[in-house]
């Protein structure tokens, strides 16, 4: 019999989780704490490795509905504009990776999962949904809400985000998020309201001291998703993602960039703002997964925007939990969540510790700067190309 699966959480590792399990025939209860399901207006750059893995799950011919497909990635100076390397994308990431390279609205790729969800008959979702406890025994999970509504289930999968309340269940002995000191503004623009010097269908990266910046298009090309990220106090509440920042707060962390990219920035007609956090890399994979409870996406491993796989390593455990407990019943979820657990793990703390040393190296000052941009110089492609990461 299908094991019956509780999911804590509606945003992307949430809904990815509850699409894997369903299409291996489980039943799912997904709960999530907010009043409706929703996204904040941001952009996901989507890998090879991810792509391949929403064909997995039946959601690629949606995807590439709402989608763009830049040509290139593009890595210039923050300084003076000067492009240091670039890596073609387009037809060479399928010719190399069997699997294109996308960038999407994080809206747009929440609400085709959503809709595929819906479309499942397997899944059974709730909104208003705070959790309040979660119990565990040797057959079962139950999770409780603030409100007093209880589910029982034979596994729980906690997909409740950075600040998740199922981690505790797994980790007894957990630090909150650790404040990094960088501050993230993004902004989404239509690509008509733009000058034509600023539209793009490339990811453009600019690098300078403490800082970077990437533009770069979704929506099939008809908007461009901006984000500048700043070693800079850090702003508001550090758990909203989406506050109200503006233009002046932004220069003032920067200071003056590069023509183009500063001509970009004063394009954009309102910013949002959030404070980053981070965990250290996992250590193995009992920080993953205990016995009927596992922990996908930023609720096992937050990882820094720097290697822009956030959203990846969160699909990639979906995919990899539906097949650890494939053919099983509720008695064999200990079992499949420890071997999930198992094959994650290394890849997704290699992922976060790549990411805090690709922050390291984008903000670069000084002879490390200029050893950075020599190198990108002289080896081009061959740096921004990642086949331990596109080929997983």
């Amino acid at each position: 019999m299908p094991a019956h699966i509780l999911i804590a959480g509606g945003g992307i590792a949430g809904l990815a989780s509850a699409l894997a399990l369903a299409r291996r025939c489980h039943r799912i209860d997904l709960f999530e704490q907010a009043v409706a399901f929703a996204e904040v207006g941001a952009g996901i750059q989507l890998g090879p490795n991810v792509t391949r893995r929403l064909q997995a799950l039946g959601v690629y011919e949606a995807l590439t509905r709402v989608a763009a497909r830049p040509d290139a990635l593009v890595v210039r100076s923050a300084f003076d504009d000067r492009e240091l390397a670039r890596l073609p994308l387009g037809n060479a990431m399928l010719r190399s990776y069997a699997a294109p390279y996308l960038c999407v609205h994080r809206a747009d790729l929440h609400a085709l999962l959503l809709a595929a969800v819906r479309g499942s008959g397997a899944v059974t979702l709730t909104t208003a949904a705070r959790i309040g406890q979660v119990a565990a025994r040797s057959q079962a999970v139950s999770v409780s809400s603030t409100d007093d509504r209880v589910w029982e289930g034979d596994a729980l999968v906690g997909a409740d985000g950075l600040w998740s309340t199922v981690r505790a269940k797994v980790l007894a002995q957990d630090a909150p998020p650790q404040a990094t000191g960088h501050t993230a503004w993004r902004a989404l623009v239509d690509m008509a309201a733009l000058p034509p010097a600023l539209r793009s269908t490339q990811v453009r990266v600019w690098l300078g001291p403490r800082l970077h910046a990437v533009a770069y298009p979704v929506r099939r090309g008809e908007a461009l998703n901006v984000v500048v990220l700043a070693e800079a106090a850090p702003v508001g509440d550090a758990r909203d993602w989406d506050q109200a920042a503006s233009l002046s707060s932004l220069q003032a962390a920067t200071g003056r960039t590069a023509a183009g990219l500063q001509a970009l920035l004063e394009a954009v007609p309102a910013w949002r703002a959030w404070t980053l956090n981070d965990r250290d890399p996992l250590q193995g994979p009992a920080q993953m997964a205990d016995e009927r409870i596992a922990l996908v996406g930023d609720a096992a491993h937050p990882m820094l925007p720097y290697l822009a796989q956030g959203a990846g390593m969160a699909i990639e455990d979906a995919v990899a939990l539906a097949e650890a407990l494939d053919g099983g019943d509720a008695a064999a979820v200990p079992a499949a969540w420890a071997r999930f657990a198992e094959l994650r793990w290394q890849r997704n703390a290699q992922v976060q510790a790549r990411a805090r040393r690709n922050g390291e190296i984008f903000h670069a000052t000084g002879p490390l700067r200029w050893g950075r941009d020599a190198a990108l110089r002289l080896l081009g492609a061959r740096l921004l190309d990642v086949p331990w990461l596109y080929e997983g």
